[in-house]
């Protein structure tokens, strides 16, 4: 899912900035009342900086009072959607990934509880809750291309996800193409 003009094919992944702030998210599955598997996106305000109206997982920067970006994915979910810490049982990190835009790398984990969720966004942080059926993940229909500007070039046409009439590009697509793929391999 990495846009095709961001890294061309004959080319190394560049270093990651030694100027670059750590991040978390928190990808979070969760049952909902017909006991069906959803997974947690929320979509960023308009006014929101350089990620505005954008479609990601709830996450931030870490924080000097957090212990870990484990920490931080958790103590961000709380703060912007109302998830309870207690509730929840990590599984397991993902791939981090650099974010230019934003001069971020993100560490994503993927996280689970039992208990169905009744979401407090947090007005500032989250416009709308967006809860996807897992299993709309691994439907290749959800899988698109879209145009979009970029920090590196723009317009240009991009790998995506569309879920519910919500485009997901760029490092949230990423992310959710590895859970995919994951998902895919049980």
């Amino acid at each position: 899912m990495v846009p095709p003009d961001r890294i061309p094919a004959d080319a190394t992944v560049p270093p990651v900035p030694t100027s670059a702030k750590k991040a978390a998210v928190l990808a979070l599955c969760y049952p909902d009342n017909q006991d069906l598997t959803r997974l947690l996106l929320i979509l960023r305000p308009p006014q929101s900086g350089v990620h505005a109206a954008q479609v990601a997982f709830p996450g931030g920067g870490m924080e000097i009072g957090d212990r870990d970006l484990l920490a931080t994915a958790i103590r961000e979910a709380q703060e912007e959607v109302g998830v309870s810490p207690e509730e929840l049982s990590p599984i397991r990190s993902l791939t981090e990934i650099y974010i230019p835009p934003s001069n971020y790398l993100v560490q994503p984990y993927l996280a689970w509880t039992p208990l169905q969720q009744r979401f407090m966004p947090q007005p500032a942080e989250v416009d709308r809750i967006i809860e996807v059926p897992l299993s709309n993940l691994l439907r290749s229909e959800n899988r698109t291309y879209c145009i979009r500007n970029t920090s590196y070039a723009g317009p240009v046409e991009v790998p995506a996800f569309s879920f519910e009439g919500h485009i997901v590009w760029g490092a949230t697509a990423m992310m959710l193409n590895e859970l995919r793929i994951m998902l895919k391999s049980l």
